[in-house]
């Protein structure tokens, strides 16, 4: 693998080199080009979704949008901001694109990331490589309720990816897509941090855990009628406690001070 790596960035240095010369002797650069095409290199499938990285202008996301941060919001900025010194605001950068984004129902314009710019005093581009960085920030409209699938490997073991085909099938959406009614937008996504809980799905701020198929139309159903389904592990077990009931700190704990001297000498 070294090897390869060595040889390709020698590849691309020599394509470089003989590009420049043969525009600084006034030739052509196509000829040149047209002689390395002739070995292929096997290169990584390009990453899908450009949305994820590239803003592309529309009526509803551009920079001619208005974009204002609520009252309240600009109380809790200002509180945000009173834990960094007044020099170094652009650390309040991503619980900012977060209010913003909470106040956008659920996504980031890029009106709202030049608000955050100004609020912060950054340049706009600093804003935008927070936003496309972290996959926290939704860069297009989703869903009233976003349901996050997680299929990394715990969560694949134990059905991840049964659940994730279900619900493509129950909502009528692809990964990505949202519904009709705008009310879900469904997505396959990375580890979520409930390992021990697996497999589990999170839906806006709320993660359900422990999950069968018949857990997820539940939850799904609760959702459509407008209720408000219970979050956490749905198997009756208390977080991450074992299935069979606990295994350790079954008994009374000791008192504080049941190993201390009580003769008075130190």
């Amino acid at each position: 693998a070294v090897v390869d790596s060595v040889f390709l960035c020698c590849c691309c240095y020599w394509l470089k080199m003989l590009m420049l010369r043969r525009v600084l002797l006034g030739g052509s650069s196509r000829s040149c080009v047209s002689v390395v095409a002739q070995r292929s290199i096997s290169t990584a499938r390009s990453v899908q979704g450009p949305h994820l990285f590239v803003h592309r202008d529309n009526e509803e996301n551009n920079a001619t949008t208005k974009f204002e941060f609520s009252d309240a919001n600009k109380k809790r900025i200002e509180s945000i901001l009173s834990s960094f010194p007044s020099h170094h605001k652009a650390a309040g950068c991503i619980p900012v694109l977060d209010l913003a984004q909470r106040q956008n129902n659920g996504w980031l314009p890029i009106a709202a990331m030049n608000e955050v710019a100004r609020v912060l005093d950054m340049p706009k581009m600093r804003v935008y490589e927070v936003a496309t960085f972290y996959t926290m920030f939704n860069r297009e409209p989703v869903g009233k309720f976003h349901v996050q699938v997680c299929t990394t490997t715990p969560c694949m073991v134990r059905g991840g990816h049964n659940i994730f085909t279900h619900l493509k099938e129950k909502l009528g959406v692809s990964n990505g897509g949202t519904t009709e009614d705008s009310l879900f937008t469904l997505l396959e996504v990375e580890c979520l941090g409930a390992c021990a809980n697996a497999p589990m799905i999170q839906i806006n701020d709320e993660f359900y855990e422990d999950l069968t198929i018949k857990d997820v139309d539940n939850i799904i159903d609760m959702l459509k009628a407008g209720k408000a389904p219970k979050p956490g592990p749905q198997s009756g077990r208390s977080t991450s406690e074992p299935h069979g009931g606990l295994t350790s700190l079954t008994s009374e704990p000791p008192a504080p001070d049941h190993l201390f001297r009580t003769d008075g000498k130190l």
